[in-house]
């Protein structure tokens, strides 16, 4: 191995679950508990357009999934008898 390879092998920093809880915490105390799950789906998002974008994907058969997977949801759900489903009244 060339002198510097090794010299650079060596300053590498290991990531292990320690570091990651903290950049964790760090970002929760940042943003707080209700912005987190939204930065989090909008991470989601962005990596899977990237991931759609570079293998080629047109995403267009997971967008009719989904479209047909939430109108069989809101077909198949039928209340309950006691279940309010009326506007809340205050």
């Amino acid at each position: 191995m060339p002198a510097g390879a090794r010299r650079y092998h060596e300053r590498m920093p290991n990531i292990g679950p320690l570091e990651i809880a903290i950049v964790l915490v760090i970002a929760l105390i940042i943003f707080g508990p209700k912005r987190l799950p939204e930065l989090g789906r909008s991470a989601g998002r962005g990596i899977r357009e990237f991931k759609n974008s570079v293998t080629g994907d047109g995403g267009k058969d997971d967008a009719e999934e989904k479209r047909a997977e939430l109108e069989e949801s809101t077909k198949a759900e039928e209340p309950v008898e006691g279940e309010v489903v009326g506007d809340r009244r205050n």
